[in-house]
């Protein structure tokens, strides 16, 4: 028989957008190794039994520094950080909308850097400290009608860069 590695045993993480998905699936892979996770996102899905889930829509400052306030009634450490959650969009430069760049944007990359934010006092405090950051192909390849939603992840992937040498 195959045994699952236990590589994350005795860590906790907190992943964004894990009630379905791309998030549910790496929900589902850190229980299997051992972890503590908490599963940030607007609806459960189908995260019970592999995450605890907390309310977070992370579009709102209010809503992750709740989401952060119930955390901390469960759990006193975090060591990684998983930002998922995202919004997509089609459409050329010339069809997108003001109101679609401003409501991409502010989930896709202030949503990532809010969260980021919120979960750094938790992360300086571990000895594992890791943040992950979902980003697409998008973010460096041109691919049509993707304007908006590929501007949104390239965005991230800088963000991404920037974080890293800011340790």
């Amino acid at each position: 028989s195959i045994t699952m590695s236990q590589d994350f045993a005795g860590l906790t993480a907190v992943v964004t957008g894990a009630g379905s998905g791309i998030g549910l699936e790496v929900v589902k892979g850190l229980h299997a190794q051992g972890a503590t996770v908490f599963g940030f996102d607007l609806r459960a899905g189908e995260m019970e039994g592999f995450a605890t889930f907390i309310e977070c829509d992370i579009a709102s400052p209010e809503s992750v520094k709740k989401a952060f306030a119930e955390f901390t009634t469960q759990s006193k450490t975090l060591d990684i950080l998983i930002n998922n959650a995202g919004i997509g969009a089609i459409g050329t430069v010339e069809q997108a909308t003001e109101e679609e760049w401003l409501r991409v944007f502010n989930v896709n990359v202030f949503g990532t850097g809010r969260m980021s934010a919120a979960a750094m006092p938790y992360l300086k405090a571990s000895q594992h400290a890791a943040i992950v950051n979902t980003c697409s192909l998008v973010a460096t390849a041109g691919v049509s009608n993707r304007a908006v939603y590929g501007a949104s992840k390239g965005a991230i992937y800088a963000l991404t860069l920037a974080m890293a040498t800011d340790g």
